[in-house]
């Protein structure tokens, strides 16, 4: 773990670096061309209603995440990237079903990009039911009028090329920019909230009492010491090589799938309740009676919600871990390379010694990432102050991001520091 002084010293050094000069600034003005699009309004919306309906509504407000913060200016890019999350939840859960998807995973770069190709396509249907969906919320609370066919049309058509012109400017980052081009985006808007969620916070002062928010503020710090603890554990697997007895290690990282079990968990919690608050908009009583059962059910902030989304976290952490870290794949390697685990075999028995390490590491990491989700309901019990300011899943996007940009930038560096050693 980097002090905040020696962090400062390697981004100053960075900017010096003409790679990392370019790849910053092509990030920059993507995040800026994003930021702009995402106060280009939809006409007709009543904003001042719109902004009421969202501080009264933790889930909208949960979704407004990972839109960016584009949902509550209900921009022309209001879905933000949820769709492709669900799109590429889709795609990775059917990918082990189906036997085509499971070979193409196989297939290296061609592979990945085929399956890339698919979650896009998948993607634009998935964007016209939630903008539909959208409408139909928003339209129940008189914050939007009752669009004719066409104009409703021109509306889910806009949002759904809002949504793939934010899934383009995220594809742009991960080949011109730096980071993960989804994980920087949702960083960006998370980010681009925090000084109003800043103020949001020191008003409740008068409210709830200095004692609550120094306690919210000692468990924010608390949250990110543990976040950025977890997020550089490695347990050290000794390796051995026959020919030159060289002994190291194979770094297995206590959190292998970072950040994205609880964008992908938090994105599938969200369906069942947008799809019961759409459904309590239909003439049916029926219909209705259920999408009130759901929403009771799954309320923000609720045991029962939070226990659903702890599971979820819980069971994307050990799904992601899988298709990250592949034992099998590591095995082979190892053996095709001379090495072995001291008082294992090679092959077999390397394999299912690392799936066994694999599983008692993730344990670790999975239980943390379900506390971290649900640490907003704990807080808010504990001092009375509902901003999300230092919501724990914002947080967590935002500490880890800048882990993974500050592995790159420091790769980057190096890199620069060898080219200029040998020329």
């Amino acid at each position: 773990m980097k002090s905040p002084a020696k962090l400062i010293r390697l981004y100053i050094e960075g900017l010096k670096t003409p790679i990392l000069q370019k790849k910053f600034l092509i990030t920059f003005l993507i995040l800026a061309l994003f930021r702009m699009v995402a106060h280009i309004p939809v006409p007709g919306v009543n904003l001042t209603l719109l902004k009421q309906f969202f501080e009264g509504n933790q889930f909208l407000s949960l979704l407004d995440i990972f839109s960016g913060g584009t949902l509550a200016n209900f921009s022309i890019a209001a879905l933000g990237l949820n769709p492709y999350i669900n799109a590429s939840i889709m795609l990775q859960l059917m990918t082990m079903v189906i036997k085509k998807l499971e070979d193409l995973s196989k297939e290296g770069e061609f592979g990945r990009e085929k399956i890339n190709q698919y979650t896009r396509i998948l993607t634009i249907p998935l964007s016209i039911f939630q903008a539909f969906s959208m409408y139909g919320i928003l339209r129940s609370q008189d914050i939007i009028p009752t669009l004719s066919p066409v104009v409703l049309a021109a509306l889910i058509l806009t949002m759904t090329a809002g949504t793939m012109l934010t899934l383009f400017l995220a594809e742009l980052i991960n080949q011109y920019g730096i980071g993960n081009g989804v994980s920087v985006m949702i960083f960006a808007g998370i980010i681009a909230r925090y000084p109003v969620n800043i103020i949001q916070t020191s008003s409740v002062v008068g409210a709830n009492g200095l004692f609550n928010l120094m306690s919210f503020l000692i468990l924010a710090l608390i949250l990110t010491l543990g976040i950025v603890f977890v997020e550089e554990a490695i347990l050290r697997i000794p390796i051995k090589y026959a020919k030159t007895k060289q002994t190291t290690y194979l770094p297995l990282k206590v959190d292998t799938a970072g950040v994205m079990p609880i964008i992908f968990a938090l994105s599938l919690a969200t369906i069942p309740s947008m799809v019961a608050q759409f459904l309590a908009t239909v003439d049916n009583t029926t219909l209705v009676n259920i999408a009130n059962g759901i929403s009771n059910f799954l309320i923000p902030g609720s045991a029962t919600y939070s226990l659903f989304y702890f599971t979820l976290v819980v069971v994307f952490t050990y799904f992601y871990t899988g298709v990250v870290f592949k034992p099998k794949d590591i095995a082979q390697d190892l053996r095709k390379s001379g090495a072995f685990i001291p008082g294992i075999r090679p092959g077999k028995s390397t394999e299912a010694r690392l799936q066994f390490l694999s599983s008692r590491v993730t344990v670790i990491g999975a239980v943390f990432l379900g506390f971290v989700a649900v640490i907003p309901s704990i807080a808010q019990n504990l001092t009375g102050i509902t901003t999300l300011a230092i919501g724990g899943t914002s947080l967590l996007i935002v500490v880890s991001v800048i882990i993974e940009l500050t592995r790159k930038v420091e790769n980057v560096v190096q890199m620069y520091r060898y080219e200029k050693f040998t020329y």
